[in-house]
């Protein structure tokens, strides 16, 4: 390791780095060929064909033509993914049908209606309570 220059070392890293990043950028493009449902089965296979033969070119002339629609798919998984966590955050925290202290005002806007009777709005307070 001794007769190994530091810019050696620096030039095998940057190397390796690259090398990675085209492996990350490879990926990214086949899954989005295959995540892009407006396209037909042959274009897709055209386009795997043409990014596994010819790599740099493939990849190259990929992200020049369907660039664009790969932010828009990326964005709408994004915005997807979003809206199924929000929706299974608020049933898991009971929020989905109502909060108890919105239950808990209608429980009160009948009872001072005069639709329930106090020993009611108890019963009924102490089971959403409970």
């Amino acid at each position: 390791m001794d007769d190994y220059p530091a810019l050696s070392v620096f030039w095998s890293m940057l190397w390796f780095f690259l090398w990675i990043m085209w492996f990350f950028l490879l990926f990214k493009i086949i899954t989005d060929i295959f995540r892009d449902h407006e396209m037909s089965g042959w274009g897709k296979a055209g386009w795997l064909i043409f990014v596994i033969i010819l790599p740099f070119l493939g990849v190259l002339i990929y992200v020049i033509v369907r660039g664009k629609g790969m932010t828009q798919r990326d964005v709408k998984s994004a915005q997807e993914n979003e809206a199924a966590f929000q929706s299974y955050i608020r049933t898991t925290a009971g929020t989905a049908g109502g909060s108890h202290a919105d239950e808990l005002a209608k429980l009160v806007d009948l009872k001072d209606k005069g639709a329930l009777s106090e020993a009611e709005f108890q019963q009924a307070k102490a089971k959403l309570l409970a």
